[in-house]
């Protein structure tokens, strides 16, 4: 069992639209609601790659309601979300089908209470005794402390569990203290951590800060990982073209499920890197195009070197 943490849940709903224009009005042709938030978004994915998942995190309101149902619909999937006062917030991704351009409207999540807090801790430390691997995913809402991740990160490495954090900002740099096994940045977020804009710098001096392995997302141009065993570029076969929202939480899926089946780097880095792009195809995030994941899988390019021993 694989446990996947998202603070900060959502019910994601897309809205496809001809051409997205300012200042104007715009008739919708599709809608989709989905239970979201990055690490449901990696459960999914997980679930749908054959692996058994429980999700915890913060749940509330009518619109925590609608996200309960559906995650209890998706099989392979455990709910374990731990209720709070507050509503559960709506992220609104609007498609231009014309461009293929997305626009994402987040909103900020519950506040949640010290009690509240306590009680996930609580219920979080039970949880961690009985799985394979943890993810730690996404955005804290109000409330919760800035350090928060590494606390849940200290408590998985003291359970003997490997943990991996995909996060931004103070809640990265703490955490990464905490000596996660995995954190999975973009770009952009290395370069806020480390104070680099070269990728191959950056990940390596993310890992002297205390990841034991760095995975930076570089977009369309594949992964670019730093671990102890050896340094890799994995680059897709080709461009494809979509709505990118969940590529990187496909990618996630795809580090850690290779991480619990015992994958070499090499090939965790190729199921990531088909998993995103096959994500990008597919209509919503959480979801990917499975015949397109498996026609991309073995096309990877993956290069680099392993560590001496």
């Amino acid at each position: 069992m694989i446990l996947t943490v998202t603070l900060n849940t959502a019910l994601d709903i897309t809205y496809r639209v001809r051409s997205l224009r300012p200042h104007a009005s715009h008739r919708v042709t599709e809608v989709t609601e989905r239970p979201g938030g990055k690490g449901v978004n990696v459960a999914r994915v997980l679930a749908a790659l054959g692996h058994e998942v429980t999700v915890t995190g913060f749940v509330g309101g009518s619109t925590g309601r609608v996200v309960q149902e559906q995650l209890t619909a998706t099989p392979g999937v455990v709910d374990a979300l731990v209720p709070v006062g507050g509503p559960t917030r709506r992220t609104i991704a609007v498609v231009d089908d014309q461009t293929g351009d997305t626009t994402q409207l987040n909103e900020p999540g519950p506040t949640v209470t010290p009690a509240e807090w306590s009680a996930f801790q609580e219920a979080y430390e039970d949880l961690v005794a009985s799985v394979s691997a943890v993810a730690l995913c996404g955005s804290l809402p109000p409330g919760v402390p800035v350090g928060a991740y590494a606390g849940l990160i200290r408590t998985a490495r003291s359970a003997g569990v490997p943990v991996l954090l995909d996060t931004s900002g103070e809640p990265l740099r703490r955490g990464v203290a905490a000596r996660p096994d995995i954190v999975k940045p973009n770009a952009d977020e290395l370069s806020e951590l480390t104070g680099s804009h070269e990728p191959v710098r950056a990940t390596q001096d993310a890992r002297r800060r205390g990841a034991r392995a760095v995975v930076a997302s570089l977009g369309a141009e594949g992964l670019l990982a730093a671990t102890s065993e050896g340094r890799w570029r994995a680059t897709p076969p080709t461009r494809v073209h979509g709505n990118p929202t969940g590529a990187g939480d496909s990618a996630v899926a795809g580090l850690l499920s290779g991480l619990v089946e015992r994958l070499p780097w090499p090939d965790r880095l190729a199921r990531a890197v088909a998993l995103s792009a096959a994500t990008v195809l597919a209509p919503v995030a959480g979801e990917f195009d499975r015949s397109a994941y498996e026609e991309l899988v073995g096309r990877v390019a993956v290069s680099g070197e392993v560590s001496a021993a």
